[in-house]
């Protein structure tokens, strides 16, 4: 029978049922999630008519200057997750230090990581953005937990999601068992599953890159980019198309549905910071979604889930996708 039509809340708990184990305390925290998202997907949709659009007069722990949403949805997370006793402590990609539980409240056995607002530079122009987050168990069940409590590999992550804001409001998720897609109802007020078991294919004719930087990247991905942008003259025999809309989770959300790969490569102006995307609250949970889907996920020389971490703000390089796509980046990244 096909599990098409439940909803997210109610697959959560099926799947805890068919583990005997299982306190409850993680589709507590789903759930949890999932309502700080519904209210996300809200002031989103309704920014511009209530004065949320444009920046605010303040920086992040990035040094880039936030939008007025970004410091109001990392907010409405911590507002949604702090007090519910399923959290041991939480890290934004907007704040500088990990966040503790306050006293007032219980604490649980789970961290988790999270970008707010992913692609926020898009609001102004309408386009998707949207919710990152990767959760992990607080090692030795941490009462006070620490900086150090956070840097766990991506193999660790016990789940991984995101929303998309867009034309409908998407909810991908993965526990380790595939990948699965939701579309919020707002009828219902509900995600409803619409996408069960989200597969990448292996092939492609697609890539997304930022063409701007070309002259900075290294030799490997400029070789690659040559060989997609000769099509069928050059030596991959088929003509492939480029996109780019600035925001990784509609990126990602585009992989998941029809393949591709998506890349945001180290290059000579950013090599001194790592790369671009953040591990712990970008690369990590979209690493861990793409290999459940059957995809690649590599900085081009690494698998990124096997990155130990050394600080909760460090960047990475990223390329995932379609998996014979990815495996040529990295094959050509070997090859030197």
């Amino acid at each position: 029978m096909s599990d098409i039509g439940k909803s997210v809340n109610q697959l959560i708990v099926e799947e805890q049922r068919s583990h005997p184990d299982s306190t409850g305390d993680l589709t507590g925290l789903l759930g949890d999630i999932v309502s700080a998202c519904k209210k996300i997907s809200h002031l989103v949709s309704r920014s511009n008519i209530i004065g949320l659009g444009g920046f605010a007069e303040s920086e992040n722990v990035q040094g880039e200057t936030q939008k007025k949403l970004d410091i109001i949805t990392n907010d409405v997370m911590v507002d949604h997750l702090k007090w519910t006793g399923h959290l041991a402590a939480m890290a934004s990609e907007e704040i500088e230090e990990i966040i503790q539980i306050p006293s007032k409240f219980p604490k649980g056995k789970y961290l988790i990581c999270f970008d707010p607002l992913d692609g926020s530079s898009n609001i102004d122009i309408n386009l998707s953005v949207g919710t990152i987050f990767s959760i992990l168990r607080c090692p030795n069940d941490c009462k006070n937990p620490t900086l150090k409590d956070f840097m766990q590999k991506g193999t660790e992550q016990v789940c991984a999601g995101f929303t998309v804001y867009g034309p409908a409001t998407m909810l991908i998720l993965t526990t380790g068992n595939g990948v699965n897609g939701f579309t919020l109802d707002s009828d219902v007020g509900e995600f409803i599953l619409t996408h069960p078991n989200m597969r990448i294919p292996k092939e492609t004719a697609e890539f997304a890159i930022n063409m701007s930087n070309q002259r900075f990247w290294e030799a490997p991905v400029q070789k690659y980019v040559e060989e997609c942008m000769k099509g069928t003259e050059g030596v991959r025999e088929k003509n492939f198309n480029m996109r780019w809309v600035a925001s990784m989770v509609a990126e990602v959300y585009r992989v998941l549905t029809r393949g591709g790969i998506f890349m945001y490569p180290t290059d000579s102006k950013i090599a001194r910071q790592g790369g671009k995307l953040r591990l712990m609250y970008e690369a990590n949970p979209m690493s861990f979604i793409v290999e459940q889907a059957g995809g690649v996920s590599s900085t081009g020389t690494q698998r990124i889930l096997d990155i130990q971490p050394e600080n909760i703000h460090q960047r990475v390089p990223v390329i995932m996708g379609s998996k014979n796509e990815v495996d040529r980046v990295v094959r050509y990244h070997l090859d030197g």
